[in-house]
């Protein structure tokens, strides 16, 4: 693999309205985990939206991994023009250095947001030029991401493609390893 497209739940979707909630943590641990073990087997390209939550970062999680592959490379590639132009001030400050960092940034439509087609354009996009999708997921807490996921899934019964999921028991899994490490080195 390749090319990989990452994406999942809006922070909002979550409950997470500020970069300190504990979720975020975990989150960016489980990408992280998973990620470098792609690196390793080949990686070279991310593609992500851009979005507020998992995206946002996802983006964050490569900027960790480049300090020890630096030869990793990631795109936006945005639904729309100004996507962030709604988003509140530190969320745009942020957005903007995701852009700054990128090797590669585009907008899909090629202008600003009209409709929901915008979306599965996106979406559709995203599956035919990568060679996987690693996805935030729960099939049990449907959020955005969940049309995404179909679509891979139907794009899977005809071509060479692998769906990825973290879900919320590799969450879990996370949180607990966290925890644990926090409470072993009270004792050190």
């Amino acid at each position: 693999m390749k090319k990989l497209t990452v994406t999942g739940y809006k922070a909002h979707e979550l409950g997470i309205f500020q970069d300190t909630h504990p979720g975020v943590e975990i989150i960016k641990k489980a990408l992280y985990n998973q990620l470098e073990i792609f690196v390793q087997q080949g990686l070279e390209w991310i593609f992500i939206s851009g979005q507020q939550g998992v995206e946002t970062w996802t983006a964050e999680v490569i900027w960790e991994l480049q300090e020890n592959y630096p030869e990793l490379q990631y795109a936006v590639m945005t639904p729309f023009l100004d996507q962030e132009k709604n988003w509140k001030e530190p969320k745009q400050e942020k957005y903007q250095e995701i852009l700054q960092a990128a090797d590669f940034v585009t907008s899909l439509t090629n202008r600003p947001y009209e409709a929901p087609w915008q979306f599965i354009e996106k979406n559709k996009w995203f599956i035919t030029h990568s060679d996987a999708l690693l996805i935030v997921y729960d099939d049990e807490n449907e959020g955005s991401p969940k049309y995404i996921k179909k679509l891979a899934e139907k794009y899977m019964e005809n071509h060479d493609f692998e769906l990825f999921t973290i879900d919320a028991y590799d969450l879990q899994y996370i949180a607990e390893e966290i925890q644990q490490a926090k409470w072993d080195s009270t004792f050190e």
